[in-house]
């Protein structure tokens, strides 16, 4: 497969991946400005999601201040950051199209009908709650592209491409949701363990779809080191770091026998898998988990690199 291709392919899954982790992130963002403020404290819960999203900086340059409104439009409508869910359903669709007849005709028609839908929504259409319906709505068609995309494509080098690409993207941004609870969101003066931060952490785990799995898994109130166990190590969980790995792993070993050799990337997956493996929480709380999450998120990206030079991505 040319790299250009294959290019074309893991991204497409990473776009597509990105819109739905951004509807995700705003949901979390929506959920926790609704909270009502406990004690002194003074919460910024958009510039936290800003933060979380990786688009501080670019909405700063364009904004004098941060409101609900703006963040929103930046962070769903904003055609101008390469993030928001329009851009990234865009980008999908311009990399599907280029190797269309790499996909199924259920594959495209999913995502190119989800990206006309889009862009006949107004950010003003969005008034009066709506926005959480909204971004189900995204949610439910990412969630269409993956299920064609996995009921209807050849286990061939396409298939892993674009499982590479969704498991990538959905581990980083696994981290970052954690992230903005862990280390941003929880005031100062708020007690860990209070009404805040079980409404907090609960906002989360809902932002991930594992709300009803946590409770199944754990039966217990909402505990940090419970949720930040479950969305990272745990792997029935379909959101963790781990399963996301054994996923990259496995489609790394799939591209490595179709092509009769092992390219360094897959040596790099492993060592992470195997750490994750290895890893218990209390050595991750001790060492940090802003710290722990933050060193994830830099190896992460790391390998995306490995893999685009180790299949000649153009």
């Amino acid at each position: 497969m040319l790299g250009r291709t294959a290019a074309s392919l893991f991204w497409m899954s990473r776009y597509i991946e990105r819109a739905e982790n951004i509807a995700r992130l705003t949901e979390v963002g929506y959920r926790i400005a609704l909270t009502p403020d406990i004690g002194s404290g003074h919460r910024e819960d958009w510039r936290s999601t800003l933060i979380a999203a990786a688009g501080l900086n670019d909405y700063l340059a364009r904004h004098s201040e941060i409101t609900a409104e703006k963040v929103q439009h930046f962070l769903l409508f904003d055609r101008d950051n390469p993030s928001s869910v329009r851009s990234c359903l865009e980008t999908a669709r311009n990399n599907a199209r280029a190797v269309r007849t790499a996909l199924t005709r259920e594959m495209w028609e999913a995502l190119n009908s989800t990206y006309i839908d889009f862009t006949a929504v107004k950010a003003s259409d969005l008034g009066s709650g709506k926005l959480p319906e909204f971004l189900d709505w995204v949610r439910q068609r990412s969630a269409l592209f993956r299920g064609s995309l996995l009921g209807t494509l050849l286990r061939d080098e396409g298939f892993h491409f674009g499982q590479l690409g969704a498991f990538i993207e959905r581990a980083d941004n696994t981290a970052r949701i954690l992230d903005v609870k862990y280390y941003v969101l929880l005031p100062t003066n708020e007690s860990v363990g209070g009404e805040l931060d079980a409404f907090q952490w609960e906002t989360i785990l809902r932002s991930v779809s594992a709300h009803r799995s946590y409770r199944h898994v754990y039966k217990d109130r909402y505990r940090p080191w419970n949720i930040a166990e479950f969305l990272i190590l745990r792997q029935e969980m379909p959101r963790s770091f781990r399963f996301c790995y054994g996923w990259i792993e496995r489609s790394l070993e799939g591209l490595a026998e179709i092509l009769g050799q092992s390219p360094q990337s897959r040596h790099d997956a492993s060592a992470i898998l195997s750490d994750l493996k290895n890893a218990s929480m209390d050595e991750i709380f001790q060492s940090g988990l802003h710290e722990f999450l933050s060193s994830f998120i830099k190896r992460n990206n790391d390998l995306s690199s490995r893999i685009a030079v180790d299949f000649h991505f153009l």
